[in-house]
């Protein structure tokens, strides 16, 4: 449209000039701070400054205003009438108004919009009377346009029916997710697969010599050890019940760390059960990239960047419990080891096994973080876990209320005795703020007693 109206003001078009005009004139980037993703290059298309850049003139508003209206689906032949959206700009000359000239306009009577098409401009202009005679007064009109897939941005000079969006272009936290599962890797190819053989060496088992196997994955970690780099080349995952359901893909500035965590959460997986430095799950915080990646056994999986190792956490199940079981001897001298114990490991279970999901909603983040940071802190309730109960369930509610651009969560933590359905079940609830990459506890954990 803009080189129609360089060709319509008599002059020669120039693509350069309008990529110029465009560029120079666009609008700043309005993004959330905490968005990292390229969502918006150089700014916002500012159709009214390029037009006064190319032409030294103001967009009219008030003459001649062209509505356009929204076709629809055409399923039945019929097209359905849509709210009218006004996105023409009447462009006047510097000739004499009162001048005969010849015009071009665009009727939304006489446009047909075709279903099968996503835009489709339909001009008709009267004869001039001379065909020598150069078109100097023009009245522009943008036809039906369809945008499917991209927003309207409100413009500096827009007029009352404007469109507004049912809802914000960008979610707040929309690609968040924080989600417990475990580490595991994928070639992807059987190319990669077998480049990893050709590189890794041979490995010693009781003084023999065997060949190198990519899918050992103690291999796997001695070799990333020594050559860290080769942790990119593969696709790491997190899996659920030896399922992936995330492909893991590191990036930016902390890209290494992250890969170094990963190195060192595998070496803990890859130890006996009851070694101290057994790692049973991992939790992983991230943001969805909107891609997908395809295993070596042909399942499509999301990608999800974690960008910094800050909120990696290994769950070192033995470590954590005698942890545990120090901070409950400090309050319950008399505390019997091996229930307490039980009970540890039977909350640890219900919320792997019984709560498990995707941590990609706001209930599900605060779900996820309240397990490992209740697990990992066993002293708020050790009264609970010290007389033998168990966890009955975990509620989580929206709370009533919160601090400004947060979005906070009360988790309520029940358990109940089963040695005894009479005595009253221990209730301990706190809040979670779930706005932010990795959740935070707000304020302090409380408790009561329920009868139910």
């Amino acid at each position: 449209l803009l080189l129609s109206l360089q060709r319509q003001r008599g002059e020669e078009p120039d693509p350069q000039k309008v990529r110029t005009a465009l560029l120079k004139t666009a609008l700043p980037c309005n993004l959330p701070e905490n968005d990292q993703r390229p969502r918006c290059l150089v700014g916002e298309v500012n159709i009214a400054g390029a037009f006064t850049d190319l032409t030294g003139e103001t967009m009219s508003e008030s003459e001649e205003l062209s509505t356009v209206e929204a076709s629809g689906c055409g399923c039945d032949g019929t097209p359905e009438t849509s709210p009218q959206l006004a996105l023409s700009a009447e462009v006047t000359s510097a000739v004499d108004p009162t001048e005969a000239q010849p015009a071009v306009a665009a009727s939304s009577t006489e446009t047909a919009v075709a279903p099968a098409q996503p835009a489709e401009v339909s001009v008709t202009a009267s004869e001039p009377q001379s065909t020598q005679a150069p078109v100097t007064a023009t009245s522009i009109s943008t036809s039906s346009v369809s945008t499917s897939n991209h927003q309207i941005s409100a413009m500096s000079n827009t007029t009352a029916n404007a469109i507004t969006p049912s809802q914000p272009v960008q979610a707040s936290g929309g690609d968040i997710i924080y989600v417990i599962g475990t580490l595991g890797y994928d070639f992807g190819t059987e190319a990669r697969r077998d480049s990893f053989k050709q590189l890794m060496p041979p490995y010693e088992i009781e003084g023999t010599q065997v060949p190198a196997n990519p899918y050992d994955a103690r291999q796997m970690v001695d070799y990333l050890e020594a050559n860290l780099s080769e942790a990119k080349s593969l696709i790491w995952t997190l899996n659920m019940e030896l399922t992936p359901i995330y492909a893991l893909e590191p990036s930016g500035s902390f890209a290494r760390d992250v890969y170094a965590a990963f190195q060192e959460l595998l070496s803990g997986e890859v130890q006996a059960e009851d070694s101290e430095e057994y790692i049973e799950r991992v939790s992983i915080p991230g943001r969805l990239t909107g891609r997908t990646v395809k295993l070596f056994s042909g399942q499509v999986v999301p990608v999800v960047e974690p960008v910094s190792p800050r909120g990696i956490y290994g769950w070192k199940v033995n470590t954590l419990v005698s942890s545990a079981l120090e901070a409950v001897r400090g309050q319950q001298a008399e505390a019997d080891d091996e229930q307490m114990r039980k009970s540890l490991s039977s909350f640890l279970n219900r919320v792997y096994y019984d709560l498990r999901n995707l941590g990609q909603t706001s209930q599900d983040r605060a779900l996820n973080f309240a397990a490992t940071n209740a697990f990992q802190a066993a002293q708020t309730f050790s009264e609970a876990v010290a007389a033998g109960m168990e966890l009955d369930s975990i509620v989580v509610q929206r709370s009533p209320f919160c601090r400004m651009d947060s979005d906070c969560w009360d988790v309520q933590l029940k358990f109940f005795d089963p040695e005894s359905n009479r005595r009253a079940k221990k209730v301990f609830r706190f809040t979670i703020d779930v706005s932010d990459l990795i959740p935070v506890t707000l304020g302090e954990v409380r408790s009561w007693s329920s009868p139910y």
